[in-house]
């Protein structure tokens, strides 16, 4: 297993931590990238890389990577046409003048700062534009009610406004419509079966809350029992879980981190991933999305300089708004050749990737104690809440001593974790095999058709979640119409979520999707493609 240190605590061999007795201290700081050895890779790192004292240049440091050997492709990211970006710039920039001239002329509906001399504004100048004179516009596509299960269908209920968009009322209609919007991705969102008999059981038998955080009053046998049940699913030594996925990244990473750390981060990363760095503040440098050249640099250039006590990388395994899934074996050899650690946030890739949806880990046939910090959620895959993280029992019970969660989040609620439990056990029976392969060939075939019409996608083959790209507000606004209108419920995402000009629609496939039903959404896409004029790909 590769070196692991997690707020001061160093791990050299996983298999035998637990046997030491290890304070979870600041006590061992100066050993990252310092007398790491990585026999298996054939070379061994000097004593002198990055101890705090001793400064390197490149040539003393590991040989450059190889990349022709990996295979870093990302997904297809293909650009659109210099005319149709030239478009979308001056129909955002037209948007714009409008919205001013509306704030010129138009008194706004909303709550006016008063009394604030002397103090910094409650909201930036731009957003309040932004969201009163642009949001607005589209606002009735997001934040969508519904009345039923988000299984493979779904009931949206029917909303109208009488004032632009400033605010809503419901007109007492329901529609029934395919569910291509939910993270539902093994089908497990369903109101009767094994999952939500298990979780009935659970709140009849421990209420729906425990009115207490993991530290206090908060464990119960199923939680300990989840915490197992989730490292043996992983491959790994040990899990805690928290009763919130976002708070996972926001409040776990403040106690993994501490002063001197160094943090290489994609530049596509999560926002709650953004949050906790920014909580534990450190020092963070970014790199280009999946660019392991550009990160190999970004890393041989930090150890140079001598001064950090650890680097670590943090990546997504598929990320939500590209559909991109990050070249994690080429990662890893990288992490090996320069003594780095990676921390790894599977939120929408475990148990929706791999063959045996263990998750990206699985996907590329990487040993998971290869990566240090293993994150994950259980809303997208388990059709439940909350999430994890899994490593070394040392890494684990760093986090249960230094984290923010575990002292003071409340406890996941007993019945979620009945629910999430039932679920692993499925993915790991027969059945739950089958339900992956179903996902994958159901994400295969979508793609597929969807490059057959001529439109730009994102990502990767074997990403369940399927951005086409739109580019403007306004197209995004008449393909989700459009789309609801013919009995598909979908995503619409822009700014702040994606760059101002990239606007896309973001499809989720569903192992519970048959396939019937996706051709259904096809041809509804079709039609709402020709009518909008959404043919952007020029790889037909």
């Amino acid at each position: 297993m590769a070196a692991t240190e997690v707020g001061g605590c160093v791990s050299r061999n996983g298999n035998n931590s637990s046997k030491e007795n290890v304070k979870c201290d600041e006590s061992e700081k100066k050993t990252e990238n310092g007398k790491v050895h990585h026999s298996k890779n054939g070379y061994v790192k000097s004593k002198l890389i990055s101890n705090g004292i001793h400064k390197m240049s490149e040539s003393e440091t590991a040989p450059y990577m190889d990349w022709s050997q990996y295979d870093t492709f990302p997904g297809s990211f293909e650009k659109c046409s210099l005319l149709t970006a030239a478009l979308t710039h001056v129909g955002l920039y037209v948007l714009m003048f409008l919205g001013f001239v509306n704030q010129l002329l138009f008194k706004p509906k909303v709550a006016i700062e008063r009394n604030r001399e002397g103090y910094a504004p409650l909201y930036n100048p731009f957003e309040q534009f932004f969201s009163r004179y642009v949001y607005r516009r589209v606002r009735h596509i997001f934040n969508r009610p519904i009345s039923s299960t988000p299984g493979a269908e779904l009931t949206l209920k029917e909303r109208a406004t009488d004032d632009y968009n400033w605010s809503f009322r419901f007109t007492g209609t329901e529609r029934r419509c395919i569910n291509l919007g939910s993270y539902n991705y093994l089908g497990f969102a369903e109101p009767a079966g094994a999952c939500a008999d298990a979780a009935e059981a659970a709140a009849r038998q421990y209420g729906l809350a425990l009115a207490s955080s993991r530290a206090e009053l908060g464990s119960t046998a199923l939680h300990r029992e989840l915490e197992r049940t989730t490292a043996d699913f992983l491959g790994v030594e040990a899990a805690t879980v928290f009763g919130m996925g976002f708070a996972t990244n926001s409040l776990g990473l403040p106690g993994l981190l501490g002063a001197g750390a160094l943090v290489l981060s994609d530049e596509n990363n999560h926002a709650s991933l953004i949050l906790g760095l920014r909580l534990a503040r450190v020092t963070v440098r970014v790199f280009r999305h999946n660019d392991l050249r550009h990160l190999e640099r970004l890393a041989r250039r930090a150890i140079a300089e001598g001064k950090w006590t650890k680097i670590v990388v943090v990546v997504e395994g598929v990320y939500s708004m590209e559909g991109s899934i990050v070249p994690l074996r080429a990662l890893v050899a990288l992490k090996k050749r320069l003594g780095l650690q990676l921390y790894l946030d599977e939120a929408h890739s475990v148990g929706a990737m791999g063959p045996r949806g263990r998750g990206v880990t699985d996907h590329w046939g990487v040993d998971p104690r290869d990566v240090d910090v293993l994150m994950g959620t259980f809303t997208k895959s388990f059709g439940a809440a909350g999430g994890y993280i899994a490593g070394s029992a040392r890494l684990v019970a760093c986090v249960r001593a230094q984290g923010h969660a575990h002292a003071y989040a409340h406890a996941m609620a007993p019945c979620v974790a009945a629910q999430v439990l039932a679920a692993m056990r499925a993915i790991a029976s027969p059945a739950g095999a089958a339900r992956v392969r179903r996902l994958r060939d159901n994400t295969h075939y979508f793609r597929r058709r969807l490059r057959a019409m001529g439109v730009l996608t994102f990502g990767h083959e074997d990403s369940p979640v399927v951005p086409m790209l739109v580019y403007t507000f306004s197209k995004m606004a008449a393909t989700v119409e459009g789309l609801t209108a013919r009995g598909v419920a979908t995503v619409g995402v822009g700014f702040p979520a994606t760059p101002l000009n990239k606007a896309r629609i973001r499809f989720c496939l569903s192992a519970a999707h048959t396939r019937e039903q996706l051709d259904e959404c096809l041809a509804a896409v079709e039609a709402v493609v020709d009518e909008v004029g959404l043919r952007y790909s020029r790889r037909r």
